[in-house]
């Protein structure tokens, strides 16, 4: 059953940069269980208890706030070799802080808190893998923190762009997340992202289409953030 999982294995972030063999026989020495779920299902609801790390062997995966008005805010997207539930099963309150939500149909193993150190202990790579992990969840959060700071949409906006800039090392950019979702990150109505979206493109900062992105000038968007 294990060998079939070997290759989406090898693509997780957990396991970079560790020989194929390597992962089979770490995997090997632990205990796991690996659920399937279709596009829309609840993987986790916000306060159940998260007692494993999760490895998503397929697919993809939303992070959800809901709020007592019914509105759904998206946290964050992970695709498939991602992780979730890295920090909360080494917590005091392992309850997830939000819900998660199977986006397409996905493949999702998990590995206990004991089995995770287990595997740490015996790989230096999957416990250096670990912690940048962690280190990279943090600096997201802080990118997010930073953006809602932020007093105009513009500088949202500005924002979320030069962080992918600096990402992907381009000014062609393929953004990871659609309309309605980059609104949701920036915690702003999509009319309003969508208007801004126009004037920047009119003030000659950035065009787009779609998904993708190119920035005109660097040195004005720069500025939107500074105004």
């Amino acid at each position: 059953m294990m060998e079939k999982h070997l290759d989406s294995l090898s693509k997780s972030i957990l396991f970079k940069n560790v020989e194929i063999e390597k992962i089979k026989s770490l995997i090997s020495s632990v205990s796991y269980n690996i659920s399937d779920y279709g596009k829309d299902d609840i993987i986790a609801i916000e306060d159940d208890d998260c007692n494993s790390l999760g490895i998503i062997l397929s697919g993809t995966v939303e992070i959800q706030k809901p709020f007592p008005s019914g509105k759904v805010v998206t946290i964050s997207n992970f695709q498939a070799g991602n992780v979730f539930g890295e920090a909360l099963v080494f917590s005091g309150k392992h309850k997830y802080p939000a819900t998660i939500v199977s986006s397409s149909n996905s493949k999702i193993m998990y590995i206990s808190k004991d089995d995770i150190i287990k595997l740490m202990t015996k790989n230096d790579k999957v416990l250096n893998n670990f912690v940048s992990v962690l280190s990279n969840r943090i600096l997201m959060l802080n990118d997010r923190i930073t953006n809602l700071s932020y007093d105009s949409v513009r500088k949202k906006i500005a924002n979320i762009i030069l962080i992918e800039y600096e990402k992907q090392n381009s000014k062609l950019l393929t953004l990871p997340f659609c309309r309605k979702k980059m609104a949701e990150l920036l915690n702003v109505p999509r009319p309003s992202l969508s208007r801004e979206l126009m004037k920047m493109k009119e003030d000659c900062i950035i065009d787009y289409y779609k998904d993708n992105l190119k920035i005109i000038d660097l040195e004005l968007l720069e500025e939107c953030l500074l105004k």
